[in-house]
């Protein structure tokens, strides 16, 4: 379901909308009784009546004392919404290597609504020229977001982000050594030898590959086989490691880097 929204560059407003730009593929399971394989439900039920309640009949209620509650409507959540909150607001640019990966939530595609084609345009290819990034606010639900928009050659993502405050330190700091000119010589090859560019379409979950023809052959009534595992190295020395390691990519050889294309560039 498309976010009708509105993109706010300075004076300029161009009326938006935001489809998801991803999807889950994964298999999804039911819980089931164990003894007799029948589907477990779940119902809301009233804690003071214990009769069950639809989706109708439940409100948010906001707790400010202990079992007192003030009911909150969507209503009362839109007139305290200011113009501003009603749009993806630009607040200023950037560049996107400013921004680490762990800020990044979820991701949407911008498509220009009637009336914002030739303001929508105009910004991305300012911003692709620019090489820049828009970070921008809106409010999705009862969230002020941080947003950013990053500019493609066919259109223009925006990316949910989580503050500064929602992200965790790391659970344990590691001591970093000193790297050996040699090892860091041998560890660099290695990287050479495995690069290619990078193919979106080259990538497949291989795992819910062997998921369903687990799940086919136990419909079928045939046993489940356990896949041939791959032999690995009993090497323990770093640079046998990185030597040998080297030497198999080698003979392996690169992966149709001649075919292999970006799918998409960043602006």
């Amino acid at each position: 379901m498309a976010i009708k929204s509105a993109i706010s560059f300075g004076l300029v407003h161009i009326p938006i909308s935001l489809h998801n730009a991803t999807r889950d593929n994964d298999i999804s399971f039911n819980q089931l009784h164990k003894d007799d394989h029948e589907r477990i439900r779940y119902k809301k039920t009233c804690g003071h009546c214990g009769e069950e309640v639809s989706p109708s009949d439940i409100v948010k209620g906001f707790e400010y004392d202990k079992d007192k509650y003030v009911v909150i409507t969507e209503a009362d959540m839109e007139k305290i919404k200011t113009e501003k909150d009603r749009t993806i607001h630009i607040m200023h640019f950037a560049t996107l290597d400013q921004i680490s990966p762990v800020y990044y939530e979820k991701t949407y595609h911008a498509i220009p609504e009637m009336g914002g084609d030739k303001a929508f345009e105009l910004l991305r290819t300012a911003m692709i020229d620019e090489q820049k990034i828009a970070i921008a606010k809106t409010v999705i639900g009862s969230k002020e977001t941080l947003l950013t928009l990053i500019p493609r050659e066919d259109g223009l993502l925006v990316q949910t982000m989580f503050y500064n405050d929602e992200i965790k330190e790391l659970p344990n700091s590691y001591i970093k050594h000193d790297v050996d000119a040699t090892q860091l010589k041998m560890a660099k090859s290695l990287i050479s030898s495995m690069e290619q560019p990078f193919d979106p379409s080259a990538y497949k979950d291989e795992y819910q590959e062997r998921l369903r023809t687990m799940i086919a052959d136990k419909i079928s009534g045939n046993e489940v086989v356990s896949p041939s595992t791959e032999n690995r190295s009993n090497v323990i020395d770093l640079m046998e490691a990185l030597r040998e390691s080297v030497e198999r990519s080698k003979k392996a050889g690169p992966k149709a880097k001649s075919n292999s294309k970006p799918k998409a560039k960043t602006g």
